[in-house]
């Protein structure tokens, strides 16, 4: 063999190992980017499932919101009603029982109702808007924890 020939066969020898070295670099790099690209990737989906858990939740937040405030204004125009109506001389009747006052054995009067001073009406009614205020609050709250909280 010519030392022409051989220099030849020496130089494709270098050539097909430098592009064997080319190859597998670039091969490493691209195993290497779609790692890195399907990582990238997870996290995103995970990111926009927890959005799209977060606006649900919102949406769920608002609606539970929508309906007891629409409770609270109704238990006020109710209270509202029942005031006005104090106010033009309306009465305010309890609904009890009480004990009857006999010389004999002491027995119960049921089903009796009470007639409450003007004072004492605007008392009880205020009582009860902060009842009802308290027991939708409440209720909002329990359904809250139970929807939201507990998920």
């Amino acid at each position: 063999m010519s030392k022409a020939t051989i220099g030849l066969l020496l130089l494709l020898l270098a050539g097909a190992i430098a592009a064997g070295s080319m190859a597998l670099y670039y091969r490493g790099s691209a195993i290497d980017y779609k790692a890195q690209r399907d990582k990238a990737s997870d996290a995103l989906n995970l990111a926009n499932a927890a959005i799209d858990d977060m606006q649900v939740r919102q949406r769920d937040v608002a609606a539970l919101d929508a309906k007891y405030t629409k409770e609270l204004a109704s238990a006020k125009a109710e209270n509202d009603a029942l005031q006005r109506k104090l106010d033009r001389g309306g009465r305010v009747l309890v609904a009890g029982s009480c004990q009857k006052q006999a010389a004999g054995s002491a027995s119960v009067d049921n089903g009796a109702t009470v007639e409450l001073s003007d004072i004492a009406g605007r008392n009880v009614l205020g009582i009860r808007a902060g009842i009802k205020n308290d027991q939708s609050k409440i209720a909002a709250l329990q359904q809250y924890i139970t929807e939201q909280c507990l998920k």
